[in-house]
């Protein structure tokens, strides 16, 4: 059984090439949750469908929240009623905002935060630059925005990736309160390097992690990230693999 203070879920799309095998996984290894894309309309049904036959439910869902187009609102808006028909409640998104102003770039995401509340959604931003770079950034930027319904969605590896002089542990303490997801993704720890190994088998400091979660009742989606190294050749076993390797590292936590 999973912990009950935080839901365990599992990437779909770092399955890739083999997503198709992916729902099927993740049940066998005890999950019950995924982070999925956002289902095109008229495949909505499939894929609640799809879910059900495996015993398996959208934890969070991977939507479209570009701050460059006037109409980023209407474009959240319209990726609402999968969201309802799945019953989920995180949208997970990346966004920069580049050359756009920061002030455009806050009000946009401020106006997509307003309409995702009328459904109950809350949209959770990937650490990734030049918004959520690490946590004082997100502080700033989430500030910035200032709505309840768009927070931060916190990856454990990420901020090593982007950053210099990370302590993931310390980053999370800092930010927590904004913090709607989690990424469960493991690295050794250089800057730029594509290294990212099963779980446990890397520098990030997971007991460390789940301290601060638990410590403030979070009880948001936890999601396994596991991303694997640069220039290897993917198999449907080496990838399988590690998402199990992961699972059984989160198990010995005590997690799931």
């Amino acid at each position: 059984m999973e912990n009950q203070k935080n839901i365990i879920a599992m990437r779909v799309a770092t399955y890739e090439p083999f997503e198709a095998k992916a729902y099927a996984h993740i049940a066998s290894l005890g999950l019950r949750h995924a982070e999925i894309t956002v289902p095109a309309p008229d495949a909505i049904e499939a894929t609640k469908a799809e879910l059900e036959k495996y015993g398996l439910v959208a934890s969070s869902m991977h939507g479209e929240c570009d701050v460059s187009r006037e109409d980023t609102a209407e474009q959240v808006a319209a990726q609402m009623p999968a969201f309802a028909a799945l019953g989920c409640k995180i949208m997970f998104v990346s966004v920069a905002r580049g050359e756009l102003a920061a002030d455009v770039a806050y009000a946009r995401l401020h106006a997509a935060g307003e309409v995702a509340k009328q459904h109950g959604v809350t949209i959770a931003m990937e650490t990734h630059p030049d918004l959520i770079t690490n946590a004082d950034v997100a502080i700033e930027t989430l500030t910035g925005v200032n709505h309840p319904n768009v927070r931060m969605n916190f990856d454990t590896a990420n901020l090593y990736f982007y950053n210099h002089d990370m302590d993931s542990v310390a980053e999370l303490r800092k930010v927590i309160d904004r913090v709607a997801s989690v990424h469960l993704k493991d690295t050794d720890g250089g800057y730029k390097l594509w290294h990212f190994p099963a779980l446990g088998e890397g520098i990030v400091d997971f007991p460390g992690i789940f301290s601060v979660l638990d410590e403030t009742g979070f009880a948001g989606p936890c999601t396994l990230e596991v991303e694997g190294f640069e220039g290897e050749e993917k198999t449907e076993e080496l990838i399988l693999g590690r998402m199990a390797a992961s699972v059984e590292y989160l198990r010995k936590l005590g997690r799931i």
